[in-house]
């Protein structure tokens, strides 16, 4: 009985033994086939060679988020500047807008009165009368329109340039609580 376990142990270290051997010679066989294996030596290659070009990679990037950087600074100063075209113009066509709309504004108040005189007479009629009314209401709102929009474009115009201050922005409100009452 002693002959089957010691056969059993002895065929466990030859097995053992075999198994090292055997992980050895497949470690020598894998590193002499990635030596010889075209496609694990050009993936090697390429790796090596990207290492290598990294560092210009990363220039490249840097040049190019310059140029990004630049162009939006250019960007910047069109848009600057169209806005302050867009204001300046607002602000001038604004002031001779409220100008033509005053005149607007008398010139229909005397329509209403001489329809209201022409009513008394007996020339006119009382629908006469309230389509004078409504085309000076018309016109006072046209008129409060422009004042509007010239202001805001006033104060755009100050933004653009840089000049706009609270001290603008007290009087504007000043002025529109003068005129509310």
């Amino acid at each position: 009985m002693k002959k089957p376990t010691t056969t059993l142990l002895t065929l466990m270290l030859v097995v053992a033994a075999g198994q090292c051997a055997f992980a050895a010679d497949l470690l020598a066989v894998y590193r002499e086939a990635s030596l010889q294996d075209a496609v694990y030596g050009s993936a090697k290659a390429q790796y090596i060679a990207a290492q290598e070009r990294l560092p210009q990679a990363r220039y490249d990037l840097v040049v190019a988020n310059q140029e990004r950087a630049r162009q939006d600074l250019e960007n910047a100063r069109r848009s600057v500047a169209l806005q302050t075209r867009q204001a300046y113009l607002g602000v001038t066509s604004g002031l001779a807008q409220v100008k033509a709309l005053q005149q607007a504004v008398a010139s229909t108040q005397l329509q209403l009165e001489s329809t209201k005189l022409g009513q008394e007479v007996g020339v006119r009629t009382a629908v006469d009368v309230l389509n004078a009314e409504q085309q000076l209401s018309a016109a006072r709102r046209d008129l409060a329109q422009a004042l509007y929009n010239t202001i805001l474009n006033q104060l755009r115009l100050k933004a653009a340039v840089g000049k706009l201050a609270e001290a603008d922005l007290a009087d504007i409100n000043a002025l529109l609580k003068d005129g509310a009452r």
